[in-house]
């Protein structure tokens, strides 16, 4: 339960039926940025079937510039319950250039588990990523995808080739740093 609010407030708004309203309601999230109405907006993605709410909440996710948010949106794309959202949360990772790099076991395991979509989106997600990763862990991934390479089809054994080939070389910094 959410006990500010506004916070409240916006996630019954996000329930109207008024189609308008909801996409107005939406634009107030991105101006105000609130990361405790995560869930809510994953939930109407997931519950919609109106276009421009579906287009409107990702467009909001793909802009994301605040870190609180990361967690949250891991944990939506983790849940089973938002799977046939999941391409388009992972590909909202790699649009809003926030560093996902504590995460970087998640996204080898959605390119080793997941459809060629799905697996796509996520190791674009990799080939954006800077920051330290330790060598251990670096390690114990490349022996995942080496793993995972005895069983791939073409298309994905192509994904894990190339993630062998970048994952040694993710920068420390991003190019596009202050």
């Amino acid at each position: 339960m959410v006990n500010d609010p506004i916070s409240q407030e916006i996630l019954n708004n996000l329930k109207s039926t008024d189609t308008d309203f909801v996409l107005e309601t939406i634009e107030k999230i991105r101006e105000s940025g609130n990361r405790l109405i995560m869930e809510g907006i994953v939930d109407l993605l997931h519950n919609t079937q109106i276009p421009e709410i579906k287009k409107s909440i990702l467009n909001l996710l793909s802009e994301l510039k605040s870190k609180e948010s990361i967690p949250l949106l891991l944990e939506a794309i983790k849940n089973e319950k938002y799977l046939a959202e999941r391409k388009e949360l992972v590909a909202c990772c790699w649009q809003n250039g926030l560093n996902y790099n504590e995460y970087f076991p998640v996204f080898i395991d959605l390119v080793i588990n997941h459809s060629f979509l799905i697996a796509f989106e996520a190791f674009t997600v990799i080939e954006n990523m800077y920051g330290v990763i330790s060598d251990e862990v670096i390690d114990q991934e490349i022996a995942k995808i080496n793993n995972a390479l005895q069983q791939a089809d073409e298309e994905k054994a192509y994904l894990l080739r190339g993630l062998v080939t970048i994952i040694r070389d993710i920068p420390e910094k991003s190019e596009f740093s202050e």
